[in-house]
């Protein structure tokens, strides 16, 4: 080709190339609403219907810090130093969803309003209205709040048991602070436990982005209907990295019944111990399943005893609802009220029968300082029990109970502390401690875990 009609060439191409880039803004800003007559598909009208129902919570707090050698009465008396715990405001921001529009109970995570002395959820419409506490489950990370207000809009809710992996799902919530937002993915798994987040675990996994903030608001799939509470993600920097999940909406509603009626749940408890059941152990035991929950140990007088459980029956459903590990076990028993019958079906030499059992309260045993130690006198204690949040994450005992002006008390030790180790022996029960801390010595070193702090108290 001519170096003339080349280089003419080469100019049209890019005067081409210049005016179509230059027409494509024109063209975006006049897309067709439809193609073909169907109108493009778009998730606004059924989000018109479901925002409403998704509140933004602003909480106001105070917490006490403690410098950990100021607790320490020793160390006050050698240096002459006064105790003076210092204050600190607190500001919180999360979501909430509206559960029942006429009584005003919305549904929120615990760690939102933990601590809260001062609770405003904000409406869509811009009210602004003053939230009591009804009630928490710290074990599940759930609470129920209450609102005074008039025409408020209610979400619909779904059944989180027919969600499968691949729905598309919407969060919806109040990141940052920003205010209300819109993220939309899918499932990405089912039945996520072992996470160490909360004692009781059976989370949705999803890809749709929830970020700080986003805590207590609405999973929904598209026709609007709330599948789960948004509660948490994994991430290795604080942000979003497509690892994010819910509270399923069947469990929330299960807490938020008892939270409604007793202000707390009231766990039950079969006493039996249990694992998962594995492919090992199913050849092992001549059967055919491959999920369920393996008895390993039945307590003496307990309700599984009663019902007629033993060591080596697969669980494999509770109240007609599949069970396919020692979680979904565990999680079935814990949100039934106590006293309640429970139908499970088990499967024993490679039979399948029907038991039922009655569940029991969950009763932690207490033991009085003062058999222990003459310095703990004033105090109680317990084992960790299966009620408690940090059942499973903690290994220690539980401080229950502190007598004001006890010598408990004038040493240092609080109410809701975890004793991890006397005078440097670890300890996980009241046995273990009653061994640690029998010697009337000159004094007990305790290791005590506050919070999410810890530090050492010397009693003398």
């Amino acid at each position: 080709m001519h170096p003339v009609h080349s280089k003419l060439r080469n100019t049209l191409t890019v005067f081409l190339c210049l005016l179509l880039l230059a027409m494509a803004p024109m063209a975006s800003a006049t897309l067709p609403v439809e193609v073909d007559g169907e109108p493009l598909p778009s998730l606004a009208p059924m989000l018109d219907r479901t925002i409403p129902a998704v509140v933004n919570i602003a909480t106001r707090g105070r917490v006490v810090e403690r410098n950990p050698l100021m607790e320490d009465p020793f160390f006050r008396r050698f240096f002459d130093l006064p105790q003076q715990p210092r204050e600190r405001q607190t500001q919180g921001l999360g979501s909430g969803v509206i559960l029942d529009a006429e009584q005003g109970y919305i549904i929120t995570n615990f760690h939102v309003i933990q601590r809260a002395d001062e609770i405003v959820v904000t409406l869509h419409d811009g009210r602004r209205l003053d939230a009591e506490v009804v009630g928490t489950d710290p074990a599940t990370d759930l609470a129920v709040l209450r609102v005074q207000g008039d025409n408020l809009t209610a979400v619909k809710v779904a059944d989180s048991d027919a969600l499968r992996v691949g729905d598309f799902v919407v969060a919806i919530g109040n990141p940052f602070g920003l205010g209300q937002t819109v993220t939309s993915g899918i499932v990405s798994a089912l039945g996520r436990s072992g996470l160490g987040i909360e004692s009781y675990e059976d989370f949705i996994q999803t890809d749709a982005s929830i970020n700080p903030g986003n805590s207590g608001g609405a999973l929904v799939n598209l026709r609007g209907e709330l599948v789960g509470i948004n509660t948490a993600i994994l991430s290795g920097g604080g942000g979003n990295i497509g690892i994010g999940f819910a509270i399923p909406v069947n469990m929330a509603l299960q807490v938020k019944d008892h939270l409604v009626a007793h202000g707390e749940v009231r766990r039950g408890r079969l006493g039996v111990t249990v694992q998962d059941l594995t492919p090992e152990l199913a050849q092992a035991f001549g059967i055919s399943q491959t999920q369920g929950a393996v008895i390993a140990q039945v307590e003496p007088g307990s309700a599984a005893e009663r019902a007629g459980l033993k060591e080596g029956d697969v669980v494999l459903r509770v109240n007609e609802r599949r069970v396919r590990n020692a979680t979904e076990l565990r999680n079935a028993i814990g949100l039934l009220r106590v006293g309640s019958e429970v139908q499970l079906d088990v499967v024993r030499d490679n039979r399948r029968r029907t038991l039922t059992a009655v569940v029991a309260e969950i009763r932690a045993a207490t033991t009085e300082g003062a058999q222990f130690n003459r310095r703990l006198e004033g105090a109680s204690f317990s084992e960790i029990t299966e009620a408690s949040p940090l059942h499973g994450r903690v290994q220690g005992v539980l401080v229950t109970g502190v007598q004001s002006g006890s010598p408990a008390a004038r040493a240092g030790i609080r109410e809701g502390d975890v004793i991890l180790s006397v005078n440097r022996q670890p300890v996980s029960n009241l046995e273990e401690m009653r061994r640690a801390a029998g010697s009337n010595g000159q004094r007990l070193l305790l290791n005590i875990r506050r919070d999410e702090g810890a530090f050492f108290l010397i009693l003398q």
